[in-house]
């Protein structure tokens, strides 16, 4: 299968720059293999049926994205990743933009009477660098103190401090990701209640979204294309919680692809069946794979030639891939991040 099958020309008025309030009146394109609806998150109460089963990922974005200064004034920006090893938190895995090499001092100011001093171990091949924190050093505090939301790279502004709480789902409560779980966002507390109230269950895992997940495959053939990295984990209540949907003849349904990815994860090491899994992924899910866990999948709109519209086409196939993502450009649904959302169910 060829990257080019799965291109298609999106105007660029259509990327959404804002986050729609509330967050479950985003639009939504219901969708299966027949037939179109057009709805808003908001109606999942009344499209969701008693014993389906919602999984979300509750990862947390952290504002990851630092300004330093080097030793000769000049400014970079930092974007931290995750921890080189399990073993050394101080050791991140980062991407910098300016001119650095390796034993470059950086220096970041805490408060007026503090600096952070940081150096630069290593520059890797693929452009990435590992970046020695002090000891002493809460890194996750002055993330806190000082840093910034790491908007995705088509939301052509800078952040805002209210970009904290809505680059962030609700139910977020695990530090860990560059990049919020995008089909998540639409949740409002509210939604949540309702969806309990008329018996629709839910469902935790937790991936931490790594700047991957922007990165285009540029491989010509898709079968030859080396995703990203990411850690995941799947636990016990939901190994449970699906089985139970499954045995009650609910759906299960991936709110994201993050979850699909977690739970493909999770059930590849046990010859397709889940369980409790925690550890580093990097399963690639394309057609013609076939997932094997969830049934359903709540995800945004996703850009041209990218793994996670692959993720999708697992799903649709590439033909009713195509015809849903014309239909929601002739509908002026709002792509992306920050975008409506499409819902396909079996």
């Amino acid at each position: 299968m060829l990257t080019s099958d799965f291109d298609y020309v999106l105007p660029p008025e259509r990327i959404a720059q804002e986050a729609i309030e509330p967050r479950d009146s985003a639009r939504l394109l219901l969708s299966n293999h027949t037939s179109y609806a057009h709805k808003t998150v908001a109606d999942l109460d009344s499209i969701l049926a008693p014993n389906d089963l919602l999984v979300f990922n509750n990862t947390k974005v952290f504002p990851a994205r630092l300004f330093a200064k080097k030793e000769t004034g000049g400014q970079v920006e930092v974007l931290l990743i995750h921890p080189v090893t399990s073993d050394n938190d101080k050791l991140w895995l980062c991407m910098i933009r300016g001119k650095v090499r390796e034993g470059t001092l950086l220096f970041i100011s805490e408060t007026n009477d503090k600096c952070i001093q940081l150096q630069v171990i290593t520059c890797r091949d693929d452009g990435q660098r590992e970046l020695l924190f002090p000891v002493d050093c809460d890194i996750m505090a002055l993330c806190d103190a000082v840093g910034h939301i790491p908007l995705p790279p088509y939301i052509q502004r800078d952040d805002r401090p209210d970009d904290k709480d809505r680059y962030q789902c609700v139910y977020a409560d695990t530090p860990g990701s560059v990049a919020a779980p995008t089909a998540g966002l639409h949740f409002t507390t509210d939604l949540l209640q309702r969806l309990q109230n008329v018996g629709v269950q839910s469902a935790f895992v937790e991936l931490r979204v790594g700047p991957g997940t922007f990165k285009p495959v540029e491989a010509e053939s898709v079968e030859d294309h080396q995703i990203h990295s990411e850690w995941c984990s799947c636990p016990q209540e939901t190994v449970t919680a699906i089985a139970n949907c499954k045995s009650n003849g609910g759906r299960v349904i991936a709110v994201g692809t993050t979850v699909v990815r977690t739970l493909e994860s999770a059930a590849a090491c046990n010859n397709g069946t889940i369980q409790t899994w925690n550890g580093w992924t990097q399963i690639f899910l394309h057609p013609p794979i076939q997932p094997q866990v969830a049934d359903g999948l709540l995800t945004n709109f996703h850009l041209p030639k990218s793994s996670l519209l692959m993720l999708l086409a697992c799903y649709t196939g590439l033909e009713r891939m195509h015809e849903i993502y014309a239909e929601a450009i002739a509908q002026q649904y709002r792509f992306y991040s920050y975008g409506d959302a499409m819902l396909w169910l079996p």
